[in-house]
């Protein structure tokens, strides 16, 4: 039976200390669906996927799960791909607060009950 998205990785969100992760934690809910933006001109590394919440740039894609995403972006296939908001812990470690997953989604347009 076809599936509406496959899950493809989950991970914490990197770099949330550097960046405005903070001020968005508080509207980070499961489920919710964060925006992935590819900086291949990045001088850390060049495959690298930031992520953001309404304008807020959270963190990363740790650079260890990037790769992938950052080619499907980078050739114009954002709409292939979802990030969404699995669990937050605003009392963790800002390493450890949002624990984000990578999904990729049918776009045929087909019901998978059918």
């Amino acid at each position: 039976m076809a599936e509406r998205s496959k899950h493809l990785a989950d991970f914490h969100i990197a770099g949330m200390r550097f960046w405005d992760g903070a001020l968005a934690i508080d509207k980070l809910k499961p489920g919710k669906k964060l925006d992935l933006v590819a900086e291949p001109d990045n001088p850390h590394d060049s495959n690298a996927v930031a992520i953001y919440r309404k304008g807020i740039k959270l963190g990363y894609i740790p650079r260890d799960s990037n790769a992938f995403i950052a080619q499907l972006l980078f050739f114009g296939h954002k709409d292939v791909v979802e990030c969404r908001v699995l669990c937050v812990n605003p009392e963790a470690e800002p390493w450890n607060q949002v624990r984000v997953g990578l999904y990729m989604t049918d776009k045929t347009g087909k019901n998978p009950r059918q």
